[in-house]
This record gives structure tokens, C-alpha cells and sequence, in this order.
């Protein structure tokens, strides 16, 4: 346990349905749940996780310094599978999900965002993947995109297979971070880095691995991924150079002029384009939504309203 983290909830038995002796076992998957003032978006983070239909797994609630209160409302959530940690520290998310990876417990190791929602087969599907290839070391799934009001705004640009993922290094990787399940090794042997890259220490860890690792991405939507609207320029950018400056430490180190090159080129063009919409006063995003099919809506629609049932008891 890192040193100043103490347990706060208590919890007590689940009342899920499960037996004490099936809670005291140990767990297969080990959920990793960081977070700093997730306000509202908290508990329903939370239960979309205890809705899994697997349900042998341990969730890791680690406060990075929260000042808004949010993880004292979770003390009334009765399931003995989810751990709190607090330390009154602010020292970041890499640091906190290295932390996690030293507690758990866990064969594999899962990402949870403390906004967004995780559909009830995600865990279950993601096994079923990582059971059936022992040569995967990291499964992602597809992600809806929803908005503050957890309205479905897009879908997630994705690729599937690891030849897809880690067509062009350089450009960066579709694999999105809070959907992330791997096995404990493969954690534990890589790990974030730390002090971390500004705001992008998932990619400059799949850049650092990903030509000794494979990666892969079930083709099914199973996440929520939460866009807030608006965009904070000051945290575009420092983000946007600080991928570049991983990238150059990278690719310098394997000689890999072109991509480097390349990576210099995209850089520059990404912030040129940055500074034209912000001075016309629109929105930007290097992401390109996709349309919704009805009956993704219709099936994130049940699990919202499912969701607000729950964290409304």
C-alpha cells in the first residue's frame, strides 16, 4: 500500500447477491479508478463497474487530492470488492496507476476513467479475448463518445488489429486509455512513466512499447468515453508538445530519422491549425466522429437510464 494511503470507506459485505466466501477470494481483474474531482460522474463510474456481469474482479478508488467531495459520496455503496485509498496528495495519474499496479491483486489489469461508463459486458468480453490469444498483452474495446449530460455524441475512431494500431507511431495510437485491460506482467514489467508526459502517458506508453508488445481492440462499443465541451488551448498545446518531445527522445534513440521527421511535421501542422480555430472562435478536435447507428443509441440510452435508477436509490 503506498505509504500515507489509508482505507476510508469500511466497506462492508456486497449486496450484490455474491456469497462472502466468493468476495474473500482472490480476484481476477484488478480495476484501476484515479481520481480528482469527478464531481457527479463519479458514482455512476462506479456502478457501471459494479453492473459487470463478471464479477470476480477488485476496484482500486484512488483520490489524487479531490477537493470537491465526490468520493465521500461512495460511502454508502455497500460492495466489499471496492477499495478507497486517500492520502490528501495531488501527485498525478501516472503515479496513482503506478500505485495501483503495486496493490493489485489481480491476473489482468483494467482502466477505469472516473467520468465515464463502462458497459455491463465490457470485463466479460475483454477475458474472453485475452483467455482465447495468450499473444495479447493489451485488449482495448470500441468507444461511444457522450457529453456532460451523457447525451451520445460520436463514436470513437478505433482500429482493431495491432498492425492497424501501430500503422503510424508517429501520428500517435486509437487505443483510448480508460478502456485498457492487460495482464498484471505486462504492467508491471512497462509501467507509466514518471514524472509523466503532460496529459499523454497512455501514448508515450504504447509508443515506448509497442514493438515489443501486441496490442489489439475488440470491435464492439463497450465504453462511454466522456468529451466535455470546450476546448482549453493552454492544455492543447502543452499536451501537443509534450507527445513531440517524447517522440523525439524515442525515435531518436532507434534511429528512426523518418518517422521522427514525420512526427515533426504533424506536430507543427496540429498547433499551426490550433492557433487558426481558436482565432475564429470555433472548436477543434483531431478526432473525427462517427455517425451513431439507432441501435447503438437505443442500447446506451437502456444503460444510462439503468445507471441513473441506481445512483438515484
Amino acid at each position: 500500500m503506498p505509504i500515507g494511503i489509508q482505507n476510508e470507506t469500511g466497506m462492508g459485505v456486497s449486496d450484490s447477491g455474491q456469497d462472502q466466501a466468493s468476495l474473500d477470494s482472490i480476484p481476477l481483474v484488478t480495476v484501476a479508478l484515479p481520481v480528482y474531482n469527478a464531481g457527479k460522474y463519479l458514482r455512476p463510474a462506479v456502478f457501471s463497474i459494479i453492473n459487470q456481469t463478471f464479477k470476480n474482479w477488485e476496484l482500486l478508488v484512488i483520490d489524487d487530492g479531490s477537493t470537491d467531495n465526490a468520493i465521500q459520496k461512495l460511502a454508502g455503496i455497500n460492495d466489499a470488492r471496492i477499495k478507497i485509498f486517500r492520502d490528501d496528495k495531488n501527485l498525478g495519474l501516472a503515479v496513482r496507476l503506478n500505485e495501483a499496479i503495486n496493490m493489485a491483486k489481480g491476473s489482468y489489469f483494467a482502466r477505469m476513467d472516473s467520468d465515464d461508463i463502462s458497459y455491463p459486458e465490457r470485463f466479460a468480453r475483454q477475458l474472453e479475448k485475452l483467455h482465447s490469444d495468450p499473444t495479447l498483452d493489451l485488449i482495448a474495446t470500441r468507444a461511444i463518445t457522450i457529453d456532460g449530460d451523457d447525451n451520445a455524441t460520436g463514436l470513437f475512431p478505433f482500429a482493431i488489429s495491432h498492425e492497424e494500431i501501430c500503422a503510424r507511431p508517429w501520428r500517435g495510437f486509437y487505443l483510448p486509455h480508460p478502456t485498457w485491460m492487460g495482464r498484471i506482467e505486462w504492467f508491471r514489467k512497462h509501467r507509466y512513466e514518471v514524472p509523466a508526459p503532460y496529459f499523454c502517458e497512455d501514448q508515450e506508453l504504447l509508443l515506448r512499447t509497442h514493438l515489443t508488445s501486441r496490442f489489439g481492440t475488440l470491435d464492439e462499443i463497450l465504453l462511454g468515453y466522456r468529451v466535455k465541451n470546450g476546448v482549453d488551448w493552454n492544455k492543447l498545446a502543452e499536451t501537443r508538445r509534450a507527445i513531440f518531445d517524447f517522440q523525439i527522445r524515442f525515435f531518436s534513440s532507434k534511429q528512426d530519422w523518418q518517422s521522427l521527421w514525420r512526427a515533426a511535421i504533424l506536430c507543427a501542422i496540429k498547433l499551426m491549425r490550433d492557433l487558426l480555430v481558436k482565432s475564429v472562435g470555433c472548436q477543434s478536435s483531431d478526432l473525427k466522429w462517427e455517425a451513431i447507428e439507432t441501435s447503438e443509441k437505443r442500447k446506451w440510452d437502456q444503460i444510462r437510464i439503468e445507471l441513473a435508477a441506481e445512483n438515484n436509490k
